[in-house]
C-alpha cells in the first residue's frame, strides 16, 4: 500500500549502530533534518549516549515493543546486524521497517548512505510502499516437550556446536524423511534469507515474492544433500541424533540456544510477518545484480 495520508504529531523511531562513525554520522544528518521538518525522533536511551543530540529528541529506556509504540516508522542506520535488530522490532510492533545500509551487502535495505536526503524526504511526505515479508516460526522438542520457541526473518540454522565433530542429523518434510547426513548443519529460510546464510550455504536465490520455505545442508557429507525448496504450508523438521555431540539453534544469527543429542527443531511459516517500507519499484532482478555487481553486459533484452 501507498502510504501519503496527514497526521499531525508524527514520530520516527531511529535504530542505529552507534560503534560506527558513519552510523554516528548518518544519525545526526537524519535527526537534524527530521526535526527541521516538524517530526519527533525517539531513540533508546543507551544509544543516545554516543550521539549529540539535540534535548528535543525522546529518549526511551524500554527495549521492546513498546518502545516503538505510537511511532509510524522505524529507520534503521547499519549494516545486517543492526537492521535484524530493527526487525524484531518491527515484527514485535507492526510498525514498518526502513533500512538505509552502512554494510556490505544489506539485502534487507532499501537505501545506501548516499540517498539519506532523499530517505528523509520521503519520509517527510510519506511517500513510501509498505510490504510483508514472511517470517519462520521455530520450535525445539526434546524428549517430546517443547523446551524452546522462537522466530526468525532469514533463516533458523541447527549447527555444530564442536569444531572438530560432525552434526549428524535426519531432515524431515511434512511429517516424512528425507535424508540422514553428517555435517555442518542445516539453514531454514525464508525467500527472504535466500540471500543471506542460505546463499553461502549452496541454496538457491528466491524472489520475495514467492511463497516458500527453504531447507539447505551446510557442508554435508552425503550423495543426496541438496538444497530443497517447499511449500509455505510445509513444516520442516531437524532432528539431532542421539550419538552425535550437542548442536546448536540459530536464528537470524542472534538469538541462540543449545540442542542436545536427540533434540528435534521444526520450522513453519511464521504467523507474524515483518512490515518493511519501500521507497522504489526497481525489481529484485536489479537490486541483486546491484548488491553482487554480477556482470551484465552483452544483454540486449527483449525484441520491441
Amino acid at each position: 500500500m501507498t502510504v501519503k495520508s496527514e497526521s499531525q504529531d508524527r514520530t520516527v523511531f531511529l535504530l542505529t549502530h552507534t560503534g560506527r562513525e558513519a552510523a554516528i554520522r548518518s544519525a545526526e544528518l537524519v535527526v537534524t533534518a527530521l526535526l527541521r521538518s516538524g517530526i519527533g525522533v525517539r531513540l533508546l536511551a543507551d544509544e543516545a549516549a554516543d550521539l549529540p543530540l539535540p534535548p528535543s529528541v525522546e529518549l526511551v529506556g524500554e527495549v521492546g515493543p513498546g518502545a516503538v509504540r505510537g511511532c509510524e516508522l522505524i529507520i534503521v542506520l547499519g549494516g545486517d546486524g543492526t537492521l535484524l535488530r530493527g526487525a524484531e522490532f518491527a515484527r514485535a510492533s507492526g510498525v514498518p521497517m526502513l533500512g538505509v545500509n552502512l554494510g556490505r551487502v544489506g539485502f534487507l535495505a532499501e537505501a545506501e548512505r548516499d540517498d539519506l536526503d532523499k530517505v528523509v524526504d520521503r519520509v517527510v511526505t510519506r511517500e513510501y510502499e509498505v510490504e510483508e515479508r514472511m517470517t519462520l516460526d521455530v520450535l525445539v522438542r526434546n524428549g517430546g516437550h517443547v523446551v524452546h520457541t522462537d522466530w526468525a526473518l532469514n533463516e533458523a540454522s541447527v549447527e555444530k556446536a564442536s569444531r572438530e565433530r560432525l552434526l549428524e542429523v535426519v531432515t524431515e518434510v511434512d511429517g516424512r524423511p528425507v535424508s540422514r547426513f553428517g555435517g555442518d548443519g542445516v539453514v531454514c529460510a525464508t525467500p527472504t534469507g535466500s540471500t543471506a546464510y542460505a546463499f553461502s550455504a549452496g541454496g538457491p536465490v528466491v524472489w520475495p515474492e514467492v511463497e516458500a520455505l527453504l531447507m539447505v545442508p551446510i557442508s554435508a557429507h552425503a550423495l543426496f544433500a541438496k538444497p530443497l525448496v517447499t511449500s509455505p504450508r510445509s513444516v520442516l523438521a531437524v532432528e539431532v541424533q542421539p550419538e552425535t555431540p550437542h548442536g546448536v539453534l540459530w536464528c537470524d544469527g542472534r538469538r541462540t540456544v543449545e540442542l542436545p543429542a536427540g533434540a528435534r527443531v521444526e520450522v513453519r511459516r511464521g504467523a507474524v510477518p515483518v512490515r518493511l517500507a519501500r521507497l522504489h519499484h526497481a525489481s529484485f532482478t536489479d537490486r541483486l545484480v546491484a548488491k553482487f555487481a554480477l556482470p551484465v553486459a552483452g544483454w540486449r533484452g527483449a525484441p520491441h
